[in-house]
């Protein structure tokens, strides 16, 4: 029974003589940390202002094309709101079940009109991420940094000396000229 806590008071030393050596390794190299704010890159580079253009631009017309069904389908509700009373039970069963047929063929097409839209955002997006991550890699090697975060992913702080997201911004532009 001895032998447990001899045990357990071995294993401490051990685990605090190792957090020792990794600390004194860690203050002996240099680090450091740049912050970016990749949605900030996106919306003020060239190519992330052309594609949420283009986004937009899809989405309003997806929008005016989807206008007058939906109208229609507030018109049809108010309709049965305010003659429901002077309806037989059949007309009004009738109508009611009209309206919710329309109303969810509406979302099966609005669900599938977001569906568009999500896949044209990944399908513009996707090449810009790709040469951002190479941009921002480079920017990491050439510049000495440790770590280079996203701020709007767990940085509850950062003092903007240390953010980089300018210079990303110039350099992705750059990129995507060629």
């Amino acid at each position: 029974m001895m032998l447990r806590p001899m045990v357990f008071v071995g294993l401490f030393f051990a685990v605090l003589g190792f957090s020792g050596l990794n600390c004194s390794v860690a203050s002996a190299a240099e680090l450091k940390i740049g912050v970016m704010n990749i949605q900030k890159v996106l919306l003020e580079s060239v190519s992330g202002k052309a594609a949420k253009s283009m986004f937009e631009a899809k989405a309003k017309e997806l929008k005016g094309k989807f206008q007058n069904e939906e109208n229609a389908l507030t018109a049809m509700q108010q309709e049965i709101e305010k003659k429901s009373s002077a309806w037989s039970a059949e007309k009004k069963e009738s109508q009611v079940r009209e309206y919710q047929k329309k109303g969810r063929e509406f979302q099966v097409k609005t669900e599938d009109a977001r569906f568009e839209l999500k896949q044209l955002q990944d399908k513009e997006l996707e090449p810009i991420l790709k040469t951002l991550q190479a941009i921002v890699e480079d920017y990491g090697k050439k510049n000495g940094y440790t770590v280079i975060l996203d701020s709007k992913i767990g940085v509850l702080y950062a003092n903007s000396a240390v953010d980089v997201s300018v210079e990303l911004t110039k350099a992705l532009d750059q990129a995507m000229k060629k």
